[in-house]
């Protein structure tokens, strides 16, 4: 039971996965997606649900403070569709306020340069909504 986590932004797709026990997430790489000319990254999500035997995604839904959903929010509903569409597996929306900002003041703790965080933080949100939705289970 393999579980993927997704930060879907306007430019990237963070991607973490579980490992068999669903107990830890893992990072796992960026992919680049064009929200603007319809290009989701959905060949890559492809390629590592197979590699990794995934059964369910997670995806990341960024709430407004106030508990509204704002354009963002609507996105990952409309990501969610495209991959419940597309591979017939359980896609469960998980809050992520405020999850990019801390892996971003995680890397700055880390002394990572922002070169280097811009590359990462997507993946490390990932991260942060699989892990946060992990716990929950666990």
């Amino acid at each position: 039971m393999r579980i993927m986590g997704l930060d879907v932004g306007s430019k990237t797709v963070g991607v973490a996965v579980s490992d068999a026990l669903g107990w830890t997430a893992q990072g796992i790489e960026t992919v680049k997606i064009d929200e603007a000319n319809g290009e989701f990254g959905i060949d890559r999500i492809a390629e590592l649900v197979k590699e990794y035997a995934i059964t369910q995604f997670v995806v990341g839904f960024p709430k407004n403070m106030n508990n509204t959903v704002g354009p963002r929010g609507e996105a990952s509903e409309n990501y969610k569709k495209l991959l419940e569409e597309t591979f017939s597996l359980p896609v469960t929306l998980w809050d992520e306020r405020l999850t990019t900002m801390a892996a971003e003041r995680m890397l700055i703790e880390a002394d990572v340069s922002r070169k280097k965080r811009k590359q990462v933080i997507d993946k490390m949100a990932a991260v942060m909504i699989l892990q946060g939705y992990l716990d929950s289970k666990n």
